[in-house]
């Protein structure tokens, strides 16, 4: 994997995959240990536990969530459209961290919330329209350590990819990874402690 110096922060990654532009950056400066900003996410945030139908069936979302933005930076998924808390303290340095790791404004952020092995994310692409064409997304992972697995939309012979998301990293999305690549996390045999993953967007289509 290319070793890049535009992170004096810490080491990053270019991550191997075709027609996808991904950089895990594995100790990136985030003002306060992701120890502490864990525990102030999980204790002053208030989660929600939403539905999603499959097949005709309503099934509670296998994790928690929140969703915080500017105002007017709605965003639609699986079926719901969420408005936006205003950020909080914390939220807005971390929005500046990112910006500045990332290289382009966020609006937004959706706090996913997974208590144990038993939580998950099923596969997905972050190509909503109000995000835009070929969205910049900057992923900060705290708690536990996930594997992020990536598979082709369409084209299997492309391969597929696991990333190990350990906690403090942030991985950036960029290019047409959305277009290209759907992303997910499984669940876990084993069991396993409490992982927080914000992912920071830019809404296009304020509201």
């Amino acid at each position: 994997m290319t070793q890049l110096s535009l992170y004096p922060e810490g080491s990053a990654e270019v991550l191997p995959l075709p027609g996808a532009d991904l950089t895990l950056l594995r100790r990136p400066d985030l003002g306060v240990s992701a120890e502490a900003l864990l525990a102030e996410l999980l204790a002053d945030t208030p989660w929600r536990q939403e539905t999603i139908t499959l097949f005709g069936k309503t099934h509670l979302q296998p994790r928690l969530l929140a969703w915080y933005g500017d105002s007017g930076a709605s965003y639609r998924y699986s079926g719901k459209t969420y408005q936006p808390l205003p950020f909080t303290e914390l939220l807005e340095s971390l929005r500046k961290r990112m910006q500045a790791l990332g290289g382009a404004p966020f609006n937004s952020v959706l706090l996913n919330y997974y208590r144990d092995q038993r939580d998950s994310m099923g596969l997905h692409a972050d190509d909503e329209p109000e995000l835009g064409p070929q969205p910049v997304i900057a992923s900060l992972s705290l708690g536990e350590e996930r594997v992020l697995y990536f598979r082709p939309k369409r084209d299997r012979d492309l391969g597929a990819l696991d990333v190990n998301l350990p906690s403090g990293s942030v991985l950036l999305m960029r290019g047409g990874t959305q277009d290209n690549w759907k992303h997910g996390v499984r669940k876990l045999s084993r069991s396993c402690g409490p992982r927080l993953n914000l992912t920071f967007r830019y809404i296009c289509e304020v509201r």
